[in-house]
C-alpha cells in the first residue's frame, strides 16, 4: 500500500490535533491516501491523555500566562509538553488492515522506523515495550495509538532537547512530590537527540522519513485544501472548546 509522506511543518496545537482527525476522516472515506506526517508545535504545548482530566495535570493559570496551549489528545496516556524547539512530532494513520492487530507488535514495528532513523544519526536505541524507546535506560521517545472506525493512529515524539524546568512549569505536581525531586528524577530518566549528537531538527526529521520509508511505498506530498479546510473546523469546532478539553 502507498503511503503519503508530508515533511515537518508547524501549527498549533488544536491544528495538530485536528489534522490527525481529518486525515483519519479522509483514510476511511478513500479519499487520501495512508500518511506519514512529520510536524511540531508552535506555541508550546501540553496535551493531554484522551482519559485523564485537565485540570488535575495541567497549571492551566500558568500555561495562559506562558502562552502554552493545552489540548486534549484523540490518544490515550500521560501528559506531554510539546516544546517548539524541543521535538520532532510524527503521526502514521492507515487502514488497520496495514498493520498487525496485535498493539504490542504494531507499536514494534512503527517503532522500529523510529529506531532506524535514530541509528542513521548515530544513535542505537531500542523499543521499550508497550510504547517506548530508550537509550541506556533513558526515554527518548514516547508514542500513543487509537483505532477508531478501521482506521490506526499512531503518533508520538521524539525528543530534540528538554527542558525539564519550562515542562513542570506548567504541569501540576501533586503534594507529596517536590518540584526539585521531580525535575532530578526526569534528567535522570529522560535523554534527547541533542545530548547524544550534533545535528538539527531538520536532521532529525529527515532520518526519520528515511526511517518511514525503507520499507513503504512512499509519495511525497502535501495536505489537500480539504483536509485543511476540515481540520480549521474541527480545531474551532471540537479541539478548540471546553467540551471537549474539559469533557464537559
Amino acid at each position: 500500500m502507498r503511503f503519503r509522506m508530508i515533511s515537518f511543518q508547524y501549527f498549533d496545537a488544536f491544528m495538530n490535533m485536528a489534522l490527525d482527525e481529518a486525515i483519519m476522516d479522509g483514510v476511511r472515506a478513500g479519499t487520501t491516501l495512508p500518511t506519514i506526517r512529520l510536524y511540531g508545535w508552535d506555541p508550546a504545548a501540553v496535551s493531554i491523555g484522551y482519559f485523564q482530566g485537565i485540570k488535575n495535570e495541567v497549571d492551566l493559570e500558568a500555561a495562559k500566562l506562558a502562552g502554552v496551549d493545552v489540548v486534549r489528545r484523540l490518544t490515550g496516556g500521560g501528559a506531554v509538553f510539546h516544546d517548539t524547539l524541543g521535538e520532532v512530532t510524527y503521526s502514521i494513520i492507515g487502514p488497520l488492515e496495514l498493520f498487525p492487530g496485535d498493539v504490542i507488535e504494531s507499536y514494534r514495528i512503527i517503532c522500529g522506523d523510529l529506531l532506524y532513523g535514530l541509528e542513521l544519526l548515530g544513535i542505537n536505541a531500542s523499543f521499550e515495550p508497550i510504547n517506548d524507546i530508550m537509550l541506556e535506560n533513558k526515554k527518548i521517545s514516547g508514542n500513543a495509538q487509537t483505532r477508531r472506525r478501521g482506521i490506526l493512529l499512531q503518533h508520538g515524539t521524539i525528543l530534540y532537547q528538554v527542558d525539564v524546568e519550562k515542562m513542570f512549569s506548567v504541569l501540576n505536581v501533586s503534594e507529596q512530590k517536590s518540584v526539585d525531586k521531580l525535575i532530578k528524577s526526569v534528567k535522570k530518566r529522560v535523554t534527547s537527540v541533542s545530548q547524544q549528537v550534533d545535528v538539527s531538527m531538520q536532521d532529525v526529521s529527515e532520518a526519520l522519513e528515511k526511517g518511514f520509508s525503507r520499507q513503504r511505498d512512499i509519495v511525497r506530498g502535501d495536505y489537500t485544501q480539504e483536509e485543511l479546510e476540515h481540520a480549521k473546523q474541527l480545531a474551532q469546532e471540537k479541539f478548540q472548546t471546553e467540551a471537549w478539553n474539559f469533557r464537559l
